[in-house]
């Protein structure tokens, strides 16, 4: 069997892309790395990581291997801890990736009260509208809106009926009137902003067995969800956003929700992790804590 210092130094090189970063890291020579790491491949029978003079990329031996052992390692520390940190409250690393509009203006608050709660705990968190691969990034769970497209991931259900709706300031519905039915959209200035690397110009609704989609557009066009939602405060436009986003600016009058009876696209939001074996109990109380504020929030 492969000692854990083997393992980690694996891990480490493929995070850094350097045996050097990761030997310095680990307070190790780069020979001593080097060393581990050619033990490694010879125990296994396999090339985990291809060299050259300049570059060094992981194999596909290598990409498979590394889920393994970024699961096993987290395993490893999660029982440790538990054995600890019994009776002491929660404690460790935990990595976490959000929307960044919900993870700028709900989250973080959160996590401040969630801190203070287990202040032995050290919060990670990466924000952004890009769906995060759990399987390649150094994130433990990602809090997301959508169903999953990998079936394989641990989704936590925390608003399952949660849906996307579009609004708008009463500045800009004073000044352009309110669409009364979702094909009137087109009619008006959308704020876009980028999904999966696409504008996201095509808005969904329903009512009862109807169902249309709308092309919508606009002279606005962002990469960051927050930054869709600041011009529609501003009066720029109708934006459509996740309910959660935009929560607080709707009971506060700061945006209108639009078009009645009619229902945005369906948008689940769940908090994901790779394994089920990743379920810890940080993770199993972060999922507690998140829904019950999610709840209360959008009821």
């Amino acid at each position: 069997m492969s000692s854990i210092l083997d393992l980690e130094i694996f891990v480490r090189t493929a995070d850094s892309g350097s045996i050097s970063a990761a030997a310095r890291s680990l307070g190790l020579t780069a020979a001593a790395a080097s060393i581990a790491l050619k033990r490694l491949e010879t125990r296994l029978g396999s090339r985990l990581l291809a060299r050259s003079t300049r570059s060094m990329r992981l194999t596909e031996e290598g990409r498979r291997y590394l889920d393994s052992v970024r699961l096993a390692l987290a395993t490893l520390e999660d029982g440790e801890q538990a054995l600890k940190q019994q009776g002491q409250g929660l404690a460790g690393v935990l990595q976490l990736s959000a929307p960044s509009d919900f993870g700028r203006n709900a989250l973080l608050p959160w996590l401040d009260e969630f801190k203070a709660e287990h202040p032995q705990l050290r919060l990670q968190l990466r924000l952004n509208d890009r769906r995060a691969d759990l399987f390649r990034e150094a994130v433990d769970v990602a809090l997301r809106f959508g169903v999953p497209e990998d079936s394989s991931l641990v989704a936590l259900p925390i608003l399952p009926e949660h849906r996307r709706l579009a609004c708008a300031s009463p500045a800009y519905l004073a000044r352009c009137g309110a669409p009364q039915a979702p094909e009137e959209l087109s009619q008006h200035s959308a704020l876009l902003y980028l999904r999966n690397d696409r504008p996201y110009d095509s808005w969904r609704f329903s009512r009862g067995d109807d169902t249309r989609e709308v092309s919508v557009r606009g002279d606005y066009l962002c990469d960051d969800g927050e930054v869709a939602r600041r011009w529609a405060l501003a009066g720029h436009g109708i934006v459509y956003k996740a309910r959660l986003d935009v929560a607080e600016d709707i009971r506060a009058g700061r945006l209108v929700p639009l078009l009645g009876d009619w229902q945005g696209e369906l948008a689940p939001f769940n908090l994901l992790c790779p394994h089920r074996l990743q379920v810890s109990e940080r993770v199993r109380l972060l999922h507690s804590f998140v829904l019950q504020r999610c709840r209360a929030l959008c009821p």
